[in-house]
């Protein structure tokens, strides 16, 4: 398989979408720092949520895998039109993606927390499906992301349910 990264250009752009993931990650850290270690830890959560120091690691590894995947979908051409709308869903799971993390943890509120991440789950097929259409790899780079948002999803159900 032929390289996408061909100039310098690209190795601009594969940078800056990947910098633009992990900035979703790291707006949505401002509301979680705080209350990680406040109110987070007076809940009652259930026996399956992953020690604290699991998150960090397999977000920044989904957000890396989200700018790669629509680094190579921009690579296809924006002229096209499929091109456009599959980086605006992009866009939208990603500011979804960020939200998440204020209404959770900074407000906090399980249940926002859980029609935010049910929406953002829908918005992430919908990338999927358009990426694949496109560019079948690009496609492959979220499963891993949608499987850990099903999961995160069933953990703040829990959370929500646990603590009325």
């Amino acid at each position: 398989m032929e390289s996408p990264v061909k100039s310098l250009r690209d190795v601009a752009l594969l940078i800056g979408t990947v910098l633009l993931s992990l900035s979703a990650g790291a707006i949505g850290s401002f509301a979680t720092a705080a209350n990680v270690a406040g109110w987070y830890q007076t809940i009652t959560r259930p026996w399956f949520t992953p020690p604290d120091w699991v998150f960090g690691p397999a977000w920044t590894t989904l957000y890396i895998l989200m700018g790669i995947s629509i680094f190579l979908i921009l690579k296809v051409g924006w002229e096209r039109r499929d091109v456009r709308v599959a980086t605006g869903i992009f866009a939208l799971q990603l500011f979804v993606n960020a939200i998440w993390s204020f209404l959770f943890f900074g407000i906090p509120s399980p249940l926002l927390g859980l029609i935010c991440i049910v929406i953002l789950w829908f918005l992430i097929l919908w990338m999927i499906i358009a990426f694949y259409r496109i560019r079948p790899v690009a496609a492959y780079l979220n499963i891993p992301y949608i499987a850990w948002v099903s999961f995160a999803t069933l953990l703040n159900a829990s959370i929500y349910l646990l603590n009325p």
